[in-house]
């Protein structure tokens, strides 16, 4: 039976400078579950960390009845690199092993004594307890660890060892194996191959609580949510059917809401043409009559100047109250408006490659072995798209094109400049705005580094006055994609470019990349961008030391 109730009232969110969340009210049903999207640094993280606990509202009520449990995953495990992979475990499981304490201290206060109000207290403990099958936790999360692409992984691992991706399945792992009645995911399809991701989502499907997912995965919202939460302009909106009927209800509002608009911009042009109109024909009423030849077409005169006048009076008094009272258009959603170049054109009728690897070999603690390739070459406009398991070592293979790893055999080879979008996070000074980080290293003042950055299309002008510190990851990853499409480039290697950007954003920036006249190298999970891909496809082995030609 569904219990957990999940509703905002009011909710406002504040930081220095600006407000994230404003008066947001709604409402999840038990066993609902919805997905939370919008632009990042609209508020969806933030959104989550008040309904886990994490923070608490300038104003407003949150209120969460989950008699089961909450399982918060973040985008980001917050314990230093020196914890241990039992440490992640633990703080996954906090609510569940504090559960467990307080059934261990009621087992020791009923002693030999029958005091009817203890006994109660144990039978409520070890019921949620047992509902929850707290017993088998631990084994869940090895379970979970395996599907996810992390089998055997040691508990005394230190963090610091792990790569991003293997540190954010870890956490959803042990989220997911402390079975509670409401889960708040953050990006958990980030870094999950699609074997993993299938079977995540056939967890949450079989999930009998509430699910509120912050998510990028357009295919994702597809087959598992019934409820789109959207954050835009400190406000968030409800839509039911999926993702489809969300994206059916998105471009009706935007129809009617331009056509409000164009209704209200036709009324005022009209209101200004009569009034300039009429004022035309006013000028053009003879003025009325002195007194020595008052008469007859005095009167007359006096009396078209009359109604004239009125017409004119009434014409501006229209136009004034349209103007107080104006009908904005629908905002212009981000739009990525880059267009890439090479360091120099194409010379028609050349064959030289971007990219050549031959026999390289590769020990890489990452894949659990040796990296092993067979010959590859890229073309000067050429598509690859790298697959396989994770683990199986694609973004090491980008390292190697990018020239931050050598092969210990063989040779690469990448005659031209390379733009490398990483998966893991830049650390970026925290004290830097975002035209600070933008610019950084490069010629021009800052108001050039802003028109350039604001002409990408990935930040709104009050956007760029934020301190790195101040924003979000998918914000934060913005800027690295944002540095590297606005310099020129011969091979562009992309690691998880889709992550944490909007589906709308997502769409642009594919749009973007059909275009690139150079040579690309893709690595994503994002399914429905791997379904429109073109090019060439190289699928990476699970296992290390296979060959791969």
């Amino acid at each position: 039976m569904h219990t957990s109730q999940l509703t905002l009232r009011h909710v406002t969110k504040r930081y220095p400078g600006r407000t994230v969340l404003d008066q947001v009210s709604f409402t999840l049903r038990p066993g609902e579950k919805a997905g939370l999207i919008g632009d990042n640094g609209a508020g969806k993280s933030t959104l989550l960390r008040l309904v886990a606990g994490q923070e608490r509202p300038d104003s407003g009520e949150v209120t969460v009845t989950a008699a089961g449990g909450v399982g918060y995953l973040p985008q980001t495990v917050p314990l230093p690199p020196t914890a241990t992979v039992q440490d992640a475990v633990d703080l996954a499981l906090a609510d569940l092993r504090a559960l467990e304490a307080d059934l261990r201290r009621a087992e020791q206060t009923l002693g030999d004594g029958e005091d009817p109000a203890a006994l109660a207290e144990y039978g409520v403990l070890l019921g949620r307890y047992e509902a929850r099958d707290g017993y088998d936790a631990d084994h869940r999360v090895d379970v979970a660890l395996h599907h996810l692409g992390l089998p055997a992984l040691r508990r005394e691992r230190r963090l610091g060892t792990l790569s991003g991706g293997e540190r954010s399945r870890l956490a959803l792992a042990g989220v997911l194996a402390g079975r509670p009645e409401l889960l708040l995911l953050d990006e958990p399809t980030n870094d999950l191959d699609d074997q993993a991701v299938e079977w995540l989502e056939a967890q949450l499907r079989a999930h009998r609580g509430t699910v509120l997912a912050v998510t990028h995965d357009r295919v994702f919202l597809e087959r598992l949510t019934a409820t789109v939460l959207e954050a835009e302009a400190g406000q968030v909106t409800r839509y039911g059917d999926g993702y489809t009927g969300y994206r059916t209800a998105k471009a009706a509002e935007r129809r009617r809401r331009l056509q409000e608009y164009e209704e209200w911009r036709s009324e005022l042009a009209r209101n200004e043409r009569l009034a300039v109109g009429h004022a035309a024909r006013l000028d053009a009423i003879p003025r009325k009559a002195s007194l020595a030849n008052f008469g007859h077409g005095g009167f007359r005169a006096r009396g078209r100047a009359h109604g004239a006048m009125a017409r004119v009076r009434n014409a501006h008094e229209r136009v004034e109250r349209l103007t107080a009272n104006p009908v904005a258009p629908p905002p212009e959603p981000l739009a990525f408006t880059a267009r890439m170049a090479r360091t120099a054109p194409v010379v028609e009728g050349t064959e030289a490659a971007s990219a050549e690897l031959l026999a390289v070999r590769l020990s890489d603690v990452h894949v659990g072995g040796r990296l092993q390739l067979g010959s590859l070459a890229l073309g000067r406009q050429g598509r690859l798209l790298v697959t396989g398991p994770n683990g199986a070592g694609k973004t090491t293979l980008l390292k190697l094109l990018a020239g931050e790893l050598r092969p210990d055999e063989g040779s690469v080879r990448v005659p031209g400049r390379v733009g490398h979008l990483r998966q893991d996070e830049t650390p970026w000074p925290p004290d830097l705005t975002v035209v600070e980080a933008f610019g950084l290293g490069r010629a021009g003042n800052a108001d050039e580094q802003a028109d350039a950055l604001l002409a990408l299309g990935l930040f709104r002008p009050a956007e760029l006055r934020l301190r790195m510190s101040e924003l979000s990851y998918g914000q934060r990853r913005r800027v690295d994609l944002a540095r590297l499409v606005s310099e020129p480039t011969d091979l562009l290697l992309l690691d998880e470019p889709t992550n944490h950007l909007s589906p709308a954003l997502v769409e642009e920036v594919e749009e973007a990349l059909t275009g690139f006249p150079g040579a690309i190298v893709l690595v994503t999970h994002d399914r429905a961008l791997r379904r429109r891909f073109q090019g060439e496809h190289l699928e990476l082995p699970g296992r290390a030391g296979a060959r791969v030609g």
